[in-house]
């Protein structure tokens, strides 16, 4: 093949199989788009990208400047630290973690890994769409299962989707973008149920928004289980890129391939010091909860009809498209999430500051009224 020759599909995948090309294949940076595809004004609000407005906590920071002063170093040391502290902290082997720029990243590697023609990747609907786009690239089946009347996953209606042919069960919990929980004995029974042969991938990128149980435990016993968590949430580090998938070393292995797996240095320190900062899991936990009663009472008074969320965003109905409604609030500086086809009167708002917030409720009572 040429220097200058275009891949194929095909040619594509098979060198990404031999670990010759980065993935993921789409990044978390064009879903992103997807609600604003260009360059928002300095002074606007931006709700559009369930990132976090109080940043790196002041441990991470300190962490992040002493590995700046080092950085004509690879300190590659720091990608290992950060998988030893994950382990130790969540009490599993130090061979069943491994550090990634992001969470978005492993879930690529583990569809592409799991799945292709003849297995499938099975998710909910709506849910976060990087995953079944990777599918869709390797030419496996996608199956999109309505959520359930709770807003849960479906998770029979996931089995039954996908036969025996499955190769991933994708549950993002909450779910991005409703910010709602599946039940705990709801993916437990998932996990019992599936096919041999398939694995079930827990994104738990917004679990420290509630107090949920975890499905770290399903790693600890040794499961057909992936669990993935992200720095980009809760930690404030979105554009840093860090992020940990749990799951068996055998697992593991095999995902690891699809990458080069040389990580950010910045990331890799920042995340490291983030698990070790006392209380700031708690403090903006709670920063969180209060902003988002705040807006579900405001919604609630004006008769606003959403999803009740325990995540930093909210799924709100409106009486016109979501896309219409998201550049009526674009017009006033005020940046909302996109729709989803299976909800096109649906928006999808990231919780900001109490100030950003009031901002967001003054522009969208303009737009509603209009």
């Amino acid at each position: 093949m040429g220097t200058h020759e275009p891949l194929s599909r095909r040619a594509f995948a098979r060198a990404a199989a031999l670990g010759a090309l980065p993935l993921p294949v789409l990044t978390e940076r064009a879903l992103a788009q997807l609600s604003y595809p260009g360059e928002a004004p300095p002074d606007a609000v931006l709700l559009n990208a369930n990132e976090n407005p109080l940043g790196p906590c002041a441990e991470a920071l300190e962490a992040m400047d002493r590995a700046l002063r080092k950085g004509g170093r690879y300190q590659f040391g720091e990608t290992l630290r950060l998988a030893r502290t994950a382990a130790r902290m969540e009490g599993v082997p130090e061979g069943c973690v491994q550090s990634y720029a992001g969470s978005s990243d492993p879930l690529h590697r583990v569809v592409l890994a799991f799945c292709g023609p003849g297995r499938a990747f099975v998710t909910a609907d709506p849910g976060y769409e990087a995953g079944e786009r990777a599918a869709a690239f390797v030419q496996a089946p996608v199956h999109r299962v309505p959520l359930t009347k709770e807003y849960a996953h479906d998770v029979e209606g996931m089995l039954r989707a996908a036969g025996k042919e499955a190769g991933v069960f994708y549950v993002c919990n909450p779910n991005n973008p409703t910010g709602t929980l599946t039940p705990r004995e709801a993916v437990e029974h998932l996990v019992r149920s599936k096919p041999a042969g398939s694995v079930v991938l827990v994104d738990e990128a917004y679990i420290h928004f509630c107090q949920a149980p975890s499905c770290m435990d399903m790693v600890r016993e040794g499961r057909d289980v992936f669990v993935l968590r992200t720095f980009s949430k809760i930690y404030g580090m979105a554009g840093l890129r860090a992020g940990l998938a749990f799951a068996r070393p055998d697992l593991l292995d095999r995902i690891r391939p699809y990458g080069t797996g040389f990580l950010p240095v910045t990331g890799m320190v920042g995340a490291t010091a983030s698990l070790e900062a006392r209380g700031v899991v708690e403090q903006r936990r709670e920063y969180v909860r209060k902003v988002r009663q705040d807006l579900m009472s405001w919604l609630r008074a004006n008769q606003v009809e959403f999803v009740p969320s325990v995540s930093n965003k909210i799924m709100i109905r409106t009486a016109k498209p979501g896309r219409e409604t998201a550049a009526a609030m674009a017009a006033r500086k005020v940046i909302i999430g996109r729709s989803w086809p299976s909800w096109p009167n649906h928006v999808r708002v990231t919780l900001g500051t109490p100030e950003e917030m009031e901002k967001f409720k003054s522009a969208f009572l303009q737009v509603i009224s209009s």
